[in-house]
């Protein structure tokens, strides 16, 4: 087998498992992009199995700390010790991530089932050339009516690859309805966000819902509403949602009037739609913050950072003294710390006191890794406005 010795002090060492180009002291054996090869450190002792992929920043991902082939009778165990672990989660089955690329031990892998249709994303070049492969696991191991891939992803650039979409196996799912967590939801896995939903925040719709009975919520960056269909069933008195896609507000009121419930849209530049509601000294109960990342790189982190103090400054401004704002960042460059730095200095400069009373992750069918921090990306908290201090 093809190989790559890994330099001293490299992150593999500390149980990282990708290998960039800049940590590499050989390659030996002239591997072939997609190839699998074995990695030795300096001493010429073996570090396990990878795939390898020199045109990616990423030059190998550590898949196996032993010698390991990429055939179907792999991708039937880890599948089948991917699925053994969602049976344990206290989760709606309806709709779940059942491969999570690394926490997995599927490198770029990314299976999410939606009643019984399966969406795969395959975002590195080794496994992307495996597909069927992992399609004939899936089938296996899942049973599914369809598998459908959604490899629009820009991600895949980075690899060298092109974008596509379309089924692998079985016949094309038109849009469907699903429920999930008690709520109605239109799925298009050919054509809805990401696979279909955003499954990473299912759990915080409702423990953020927990909170709404009887309140004002607004909800900014609503997308499908997911947030604010959850506040109006858990009995908020009043709920308004602010997004700027229009086809995405157009599923969302859809969303509303499938579950019976009465949503207040407005489509809008959410940083406009929060200067519009100052101005009008509109106030609220509770306020969700759930943006887009701001920045795929660290690189863009400084100008990010501007954008969220700049929505946060004008939520906390909007909430009545003990109202609450609970908030997200879905970009693995904003780390917890500088998350609660950028919040810190929003509440200073609105004059406001605020008490932390929840924290939030993405779902738990997204597991983390200790050693891969890559594998975390969501995170949020709660927090209330203290009065009279």
């Amino acid at each position: 087998m093809a190989g790559v010795v890994v330099k001293p002090r490299a992150r593999i060492y500390h149980g990282h498992e990708w290998v960039y180009a800049s940590e590499i002291k050989k390659v030996f054996g002239d591997p072939s992009p997609g190839d699998v090869v074995s990695l030795k450190d300096f001493k010429d002792r073996p570090l396990g199995s990878g795939i390898y992929n020199p045109h990616s920043q990423i030059v190998v991902r550590r898949f196996s700390r032993q010698r390991q082939a990429l055939d179907a009778d792999f991708f039937r165990r880890r599948l089948e010790r991917a699925l053994d672990y969602r049976q344990t989660l206290a989760l709606d089955p309806a709709a779940l991530r059942l491969v999570w690329s690394e926490s997995d031990g599927l490198p770029g892998v990314i299976v999410d089932r939606y009643g019984d249709h399966l969406v795969v994303q395959t975002l590195t070049l080794a496994m992307d050339q495996r597909k069927d492969a992992l399609v004939e696991a899936l089938r296996d191991v899942c049973e599914p009516k369809s598998i459908v891939e959604r490899n629009d992803s820009p991600i895949r650039t980075a690899e060298g690859m092109e974008l596509v979409k379309g089924v692998l196996w079985g016949d094309q799912p038109s849009p469907f309805t699903l429920e999930i967590d008690g709520l109605r939801h239109q799925i298009d896995v050919l054509e809805g966000q990401k696979t279909g939903l955003y499954l990473d925040q299912l759990a915080n719709h409702q423990a953020v819902a927990a909170m709404a009975k009887g309140k004002r919520v607004l909800d900014v960056f609503s997308h499908h509403g997911g947030f604010a269909l959850a506040a109006k069933k858990a009995g908020a008195a009043r709920v308004e949602a602010i997004e700027i896609s229009e086809s995405a507000v157009a599923a969302a009121c859809a969303n509303a009037d499938r579950n019976g419930l009465e949503v207040e849209f407005t489509v809008a530049n959410a940083f406009d739609a929060l200067r519009q509601r100052e101005s009008e000294k509109a106030t609220y109960d509770l306020i969700v913050l759930d943006p887009p990342s701001f920045t795929r790189n660290k690189g863009g982190l400084a100008g990010a950072l501007r954008g969220y103090k700049e929505i946060h400054l004008r939520a906390m401004k909007l909430l009545e003294k003990g109202g609450v704002l609970a908030t997200f960042t879905c970009s693995h460059h904003v780390d917890g710390k500088v998350f609660q730095e950028m919040i810190a200095g929003a509440a200073v400069d609105a004059k406001k006191t605020l008490r932390r009373i929840a924290t939030y992750s993405q779902r738990a069918d997204h597991p983390v890794i200790a050693t891969l921090p890559e594998t975390e990306y969501l995170r949020g908290a709660a927090y209330e406005t203290m009065g009279g201090w």
